[in-house]
């Protein structure tokens, strides 16, 4: 690349990464309006080559071509349908607040500059070792009232803590062998997937079941709804809360103390936060650490909120939280309304297939589209900061003139 179109590319990527907190959410919302945009475009197509569910279709073209899908009510069932019922509105807040803790784990790992893609078993087994503590203690704790006080924490800090242990170790080989975190995450996933089904089927199996499943959970240790409108539906009001003031804690965290500083340091910056006497190797094991006992926490919710026992082949709401990440710039307090907007759409998505007929394949499109045009600004913006931290590294070696300096070198040399 010549000098002046690295200058162009330079100051057009320092535009986009010094973007003020208004640009930069006016930039998303044009973002998601013009997802919206080509969206229509893809279901007035697609409707064009299907087969029409009902003898009436949207739209009749010339030539006698029909168009299957309405583009306002698809958009109007992804969007809107979600509020239109207490069921709804219920299962959006459930999928929101699962997706807060998944969104949390994943953007605490990538601040520290670690790709955290094991999320996933971490949730399993976060999920699995909460159902296995309460179903341990259970018969020795009295129901009522006194039942759920020791029931509900044991879960929950059981979960948190198998989460963050499982997590601690592709952060310990990180670290001490230098092994590709991405590469040990996305192995153990299949480890810990595993790994659950063959405990649970051959000790913890529910002799009444015919599915991978442990016994039901008592209903002492389970999280139940709050509010009258939601009773019946698999979401507690006290959970989101709680994961709303998580992702309030995780931000101050990051943002105002010694660890957080040191955690941001490591991955911004490696060798400034060696030579400022970090120790990258425990910052390393602790933020897999912290990041993983986000996820276990989150799996502990699912088995106490939503299906009340631990059963074979959870959701992948882990692989979700990457997306819910990436969405929200890695910022805790971005995760929020990134979650919001991947439940509102999970739950939407269920309306359309259901009452309109449009296949679940093109709403998984239309939920990407959304998803990529919203995230692609601060991909740019990533990207953009990479960009002047190499030409940087380009300028100081070419002003030292290529020889090596006494300036601290990080462990990846």
């Amino acid at each position: 690349m010549s000098d002046g179109w690295r200058a162009r590319v330079r100051r057009l990527l320092a535009g986009v990464i010094d973007a003020s907190a208004k640009e930069r959410l006016a930039l998303s919302v044009a973002a998601f309006f013009a997802s919206i945009l080509v969206g229509v475009a893809i279901i007035v197509l697609a409707g064009v080559v299907a087969t029409c569910p009902d003898a009436t279709p949207f739209l009749r073209l010339p030539g006698g071509t029909t168009a299957c899908y309405d583009p306002i009510q698809v958009y109007d069932n992804l969007f809107l349908t979600p509020f239109g019922s207490a069921f709804n509105v219920a299962l959006t807040a459930k999928e929101t607040t699962l997706l807060l803790f998944m969104g949390l784990s994943v953007a605490v790992a990538f601040r520290a500059g670690l790709f955290n893609i094991g999320v996933q078993g971490q949730l399993v087994l976060g999920a699995l070792g909460s159902a296995l503590s309460v179903l341990a203690i259970a018969p020795f704790v009295p129901g009522g009232m006194i039942g759920t006080v020791v029931l509900v924490p044991t879960g929950l800090v059981l979960g948190t803590v198998v989460g963050g242990l499982f997590a601690a170790v592709p952060g310990a080989l990180k670290a001490y062998a230098d092994a590709n975190e991405v590469i040990t995450t996305i192995m153990l996933n299949f480890i810990a997937a595993n790994g659950a089904r063959y405990l649970v089927g051959t000790y913890f199996q529910d002799p009444e079941s015919m599915s991978i499943t442990t016994r039901a959970l008592p209903a002492e240790a389970t999280l139940k709804p709050m509010l009258p409108f939601f009773s019946g539906s698999p979401f507690s009001t006290v959970v989101i809360v709680g994961a709303l003031l998580l992702a309030v804690g995780v931000y101050y965290v990051l943002r105002h103390t010694p660890f957080g500083y040191d955690l941001r340091m490591s991955g911004l910056q490696p060798k400034a936060a060696d030579y400022g006497g970090v120790e990258s190797k425990r910052m390393i094991v602790s933020s897999m650490i912290f990041s993983g006992a986000i996820a276990g926490l989150g799996g502990a919710v699912y088995v106490m909120m939503v299906m009340g026992r631990y059963r074979h082949g959870l959701p992948g709401i882990g692989f979700d939280g990457i997306t819910v990440s990436v969405l929200a710039g890695n910022n805790p307090l971005g995760v929020i309304p990134a979650a919001f907007l991947f439940g509102l759409m999970k739950a939407g998505s269920l309306a359309i297939e259901f009452q309109l007929g449009v296949p679940k394949q093109l709403v998984g499109v239309l939920r990407g589209l959304v998803i990529l045009f919203v995230a692609m600004p601060e991909f740019f913006r990533m990207l953009g900061r990479q960009f002047n931290l190499l030409e940087s590294e380009r300028e100081r070696l070419a002003t030292d003139g290529g020889e090596p300096t006494d300036e601290p070198r990080g462990d990846d040399g």
